[in-house]
């Protein structure tokens, strides 16, 4: 996982790094030409215009030889002109790096080169006449492909005609290399220089992220393993604040819930062979005596009577088991009708009688009116509440309080609430208390009949009636049970 991880942060980085510096060199490839472009065609414009208005000032003062050809004419006048002409053109040359100025013949023929540096009057050199019409005369800005290859590069060029009175005598070229390949060459290397500096630092930096990020996964990626084996005591160290972290945080609070879930699911299994194997002994040993003629016939009534126990026990357990499976399915029905609670508890209370007696309970009773009209299921709510009357019953102390109240509360509910005093719920059970196969007398000193079924068969009906339930407790002191329900809008019924 740490390789493929890593490869694909790599890959992406790189990819990501790769296209942004082809996209900068490309940009600023285009962006140099343009601006170089740019600024030679200004510097020949502004050249071409300085020597053309510095022979057309200087010709009119030219006295050549009116019997003489244009191209005499041409040479006549560079002559005469000597230094003048020399520095003059050198000053011109010098506005940018690689400026040339070429004044040449009506057909071409080169008579005079300057630049910054010299100054030639060569011999065999002409520009074709193709590149000359191309400027059709005039200041225009064109592209010199060579004079008979004097100039190694295409340069960007600008020419004027020389006139004297109405006739052509000559021509000014004034051309320029860009310089553009060089600057740009230049700026390539400098960003492939860069981009390969960012290279490595974004390739150590994406190491030590993807360490970071794949080290708490491959610790959950092990823990997954252990728990798929059946350690369920494994966690995931928890560093840091990150999403990563939140993850690990969650993971283990999952686990512990796994945990928890495991040992209840343990206990369960091991109190319902117990509460199953009991009774059904129980049953086999008597009818076996029975038939045996070990009990004698006077004592029969009084072994069946315990048989019949054994066997609601039996049936009970049953009836919780396929509540919990009806439930989970969505097979179970609510019949949602109004019924008075008030009414359901004092019947509950008066069931408890004989164990309310025996244990001598303060027994408290307190409803808000002598009839108050729930809406609900009235068969699993009275499994509900009576379910929780009797653990109140065998939980409680002897001589200790016993209170059952139902209040009306804001938003049309009802409060039921079931109080005693008693041995209570540890602080680090409460959490689990509505959980299938939670039983807090796990001793089972108080407690020998249950399974740890009815609190979570409670919570699962009081949400589908779309209602709360939640307890509170003190260890060794009290307990109380609430929940609500809704009520009936008219009262009076």
């Amino acid at each position: 996982m740490f390789k493929s991880i890593f490869s694909k942060y790599i890959s992406a980085f790189m990819a990501i790094i790769l296209m942004s510096f082809t996209a900068l060199i490309a940009i600023t490839a285009i962006t140099v030409g343009r601006f170089s472009q740019e600024d030679t065609e200004k510097s020949v414009t502004r050249a071409i215009e300085s020597a053309d208005s510095y022979i057309s000032a200087e010709i009119i003062g030219f006295d050549g030889y009116s019997d003489e050809s244009d191209s005499s004419r041409i040479r006549q006048f560079i002559e005469s002109k000597g230094d003048s002409l020399k520095r003059t053109m050198k000053v011109i040359a010098k506005y940018a790096d690689g400026l040339t100025v070429m004044i040449t013949d009506p057909a071409g023929n080169i008579l005079m080169i300057v630049d910054s540096d010299y100054v030639r009057y060569p011999t065999g050199l002409s520009i074709a006449v193709e590149d000359m019409s191309s400027f059709n005369s005039g200041n225009e800005i064109d592209l010199l492909h060579g004079v008979n290859g004097f100039f190694s590069d295409t340069r960007t060029a600008a020419a004027s005609e020389i006139t004297y009175g109405n006739e052509h005598i000559g021509n000014i070229f004034v051309c320029a290399s860009s310089g553009e390949s060089y600057l740009r060459s230049v700026i390539i290397k400098t960003i492939v220089l860069a981009s390969l500096w960012v290279m490595l630092a974004a390739l150590i930096a994406v190491y030590f992220i993807t360490e970071m990020i794949t080290k708490p996964l491959n610790d959950m990626r092990n823990a997954v393993k252990n728990f798929a084996s059946g350690d369920y005591t494994v966690r995931i160290p928890v560093k840091g604040s990150t999403e990563i972290a939140e993850l690990a945080s969650s993971f283990n609070s999952m686990a512990e819930s796994i945990e928890a879930s495991e040992k209840m699911r343990n206990t369960f299994m091991a109190n319902v062979s117990h509460d199953l194997r009991t009774p059904m002994t129980t049953i086999t040993g008597f009818i076996d005596s029975i038939l045996s003629g070990a009990i004698p016939p006077e004592k029969h009534e009084y072994y069946l009577n315990i048989i019949a126990t054994e066997v609601r026990r039996l049936s009970r357990l049953v009836s919780q088991l396929l509540d919990i499976s009806r439930i989970q399915a969505g097979d179970r029905k609510f019949n949602m009708q109004p019924f008075d609670v008030c009414e359901m508890a004092r019947q509950i209370l008066i069931s408890f009688e004989q164990k309310i007696d025996g244990k001598k309970l303060d027994v408290s009773f307190d409803c808000d009116s002598d009839n108050m009209f729930a809406v609900a299921d009235r068969d699993s709510i009275y499994q509900i509440l009576y379910n929780i009357c009797d653990n109140a019953v065998k939980f409680s102390y002897e001589g200790g309080k016993l209170e059952l109240s139902i209040k009306a509360q804001e938003k049309g509910a009802l409060l039921v609430s079931v109080y005693n005093e008693g041995q209570g719920i540890s602080k680090e059970d409460i959490p689990y208390v509505f959980e299938r196969f939670y039983k807090g007398d796990k001793s089972r000193g108080l407690d020998k009949t249950g399974v740890g079924l009815g609190m979570f068969i409670a919570k699962t009906i009081i949400d589908a009636h779309h209602q709360t339930i939640w307890v509170d407790s003190e260890y060794n002191k009290y307990c109380c049970f609430r929940f609500t329900l809704e009520a009936a809008k008219e009262q009076n019924q």
